[in-house]
């Protein structure tokens, strides 16, 4: 976008754009989001920048009142497979803190310095200043929402020392933890919760645009894996609630569904030139609550949850482009803002897609790993593929396991989804429907058309989310949502 129209965004104060841009005010020193309800700035006094990192390094501290730490994440980058947006996505993991720079340029393949010079060229701040920021709204969520000690807070947020930590949120925030702490919105998520084992964390998933969570919550109410995973309540008002394998521990998380948008806000689903009149959706969240074993898993837990449940997509760019196909413009305009499920484990995902709903709840039962402590039917972590290949040698599930876990084939945030792709069509007996469903859930990709499905170059780069659109308006078949031929009904 150009500055002069990402300055109408502001002045109309378009919520569409949060997350997408940050706008900073030399004359006040901090920085917003777009839709922040404070006095529009005068122009010659506003500075552009893509992430929040990148305003934080030019030394503008976040806004009190918009709080733009708290908005969805850029939709750019978990469409883009070039080394920035793989980087993003790893760094948003929290593979930074655990692994380091050098860690992050392993993994995609590059050497540190690269990986520094991409992303501050493009981004204005390097891969240390973006994980910085990331743990800084780690740091807040958990001082304004429990009792962690202070200290205790520095450490599971991820900063080194606690000297850094207290520098890190005058910094960003313009205040000392403690205050940051009592200023604390009230009646949001409620009294702080007390500092515990598994004691849960309340938080709220934001998302830009209209959000169809029915046909999300009915896709995983479907897929639920019991021990695993599960889906309870009425339509409208479900709760989804799974166990989640960790970096530093295990998690329970819950997710509960929110009814949809009036008919009378779902109108307007094209992105128009801001500032002019369009009717559309602002966004919302989901609330969510996380318990840990170990709360330096915060923010990697929350993010995969936002992977699983496609937060960070940008609706609006993608209903423009189906709706102009006359095959998809009812069904668009039916379900304006309807997303394509991630995963909140890729490697549980693959290992699901080969084996089928019957064969991996066995699999849980036989191999899963108990939790300490059940939670209701929750009472496994999905099984690790180092015990798969161990207990399920031969065969398709068999091999996918053993590359899983000799990390011939990866699916992690930041993984080459073309390579993946090969090695998952390499594997002995693979189907290339089932390589082509982990590559748009587990590996995230917005634009997978399975073979035998023809989908229309004018579909791209959205087909996931085409393709989603035709499985809800034809929600039969024997193996599950079926995807009439589009061409043909064109």
């Amino acid at each position: 976008m150009e500055q002069d129209t990402r300055y109408e965004a502001v002045r109309s104060r378009d919520a569409r754009f949060d997350g997408e841009f940050f706008f900073a005010v030399e004359t006040t020193g901090i920085y917003c989001r777009p839709s922040c309800p404070a006095v529009t700035p005068k122009r010659h006094n506003v500075r552009f920048y893509a992430t929040a990192a990148a305003a934080q390094s030019h030394g503008f501290r976040a806004c009190r009142r918009c709080r733009p730490d708290a908005v969805p994440g850029s939709a750019e980058w978990n469409v883009r497979a070039d080394v920035v947006g793989r980087a993003m996505r790893l760094i948003a993991d929290g593979v930074v803190d655990r692994e380091g720079v050098a860690g992050l340029a392993a993994r995609l393949g590059y050497s540190a310095r690269q990986v520094q010079r991409q992303l501050t060229a493009e981004l204005g701040a390097g891969p240390v200043a973006l994980a910085r920021a990331r743990r800084a709204h780690a740091a807040r969520v958990l001082l304004q929402t429990t009792d962690l000690p202070v200290t205790g807070i520095a450490f599971a947020a991820g900063f080194a020392s606690v000297r850094q930590f207290n520098d890190t949120i005058r910094a960003v925030y313009a205040a000392t933890p403690s205050e940051v702490r009592a200023a604390a919105p009230r009646g949001g998520h409620g009294p702080r919760r007390a500092a515990a084992p598994f004691t849960g964390i309340p938080l709220r998933l934001a998302y830009r645009g209209p959000y169809q969570a029915g046909a999300l919550f009915d896709l995983l109410a479907a897929e639920a894996v019991p021990g695993v995973e599960e889906v309870t309540g009425a339509p409208g008002a479900r709760t989804y609630r799974r166990t989640l394998r960790l970096p530093y521990g295990t998690g329970v998380a819950a997710v509960d569904e929110r009814p949809g948008a009036p008919a009378a806000l779902r109108k307007g689903t094209g992105r128009t030139v801001p500032g002019h009149p369009a009717v559309g959706h602002p966004g919302g969240w989901l609330d969510a609550r996380l318990r840990l074993t170990d709360p330096r898993d915060l923010t990697t837990a929350v993010q995969r949850l936002r992977r699983l449940f496609d937060l960070d997509a940008d609706p609006y760019a993608v209903d423009e482009r189906l709706a102009a196909d006359p095959l998809l413009a009812p069904l668009v305009a039916a379900r304006p803002g309807l997303r394509a499920p991630g995963a909140a484990d890729p490697e549980e995902l693959a290992v699901r897609a080969v084996a089928g709903p019957e064969e991996a709840a066995r699999l849980v039962r036989e191999h899963g790993k108990a939790l300490d402590a059940p939670h209701g039917t929750l009472t496994h972590l999905f099984p690790e593929p180092a015990a798969l290949a161990a207990a399920v040698p031969h065969g398709t599930l068999g091999a996918l396991a053993a590359a899983l876990a000799d990390g011939a084939l990866r699916l992690d945030a930041g993984a080459d989804r073309d390579a993946a792709h090969a090695a998952l069509l390499a594997l002995p007996g693979m189907d290339p429907g089932t390589a082509a469903t982990v590559r748009a859930r587990a590996l995230g990709d917005p634009d997978v058309a399975p073979p035998g499905v023809r989908a229309p170059d004018g579909w791209r780069p959205w087909r996931s989310y085409a393709l989603a659109h035709l499985r809800a308006a034809h929600p039969t078949g024997p193996s599950g949502p079926h995807t009439p031929e589009p061409e043909a009904q064109s």
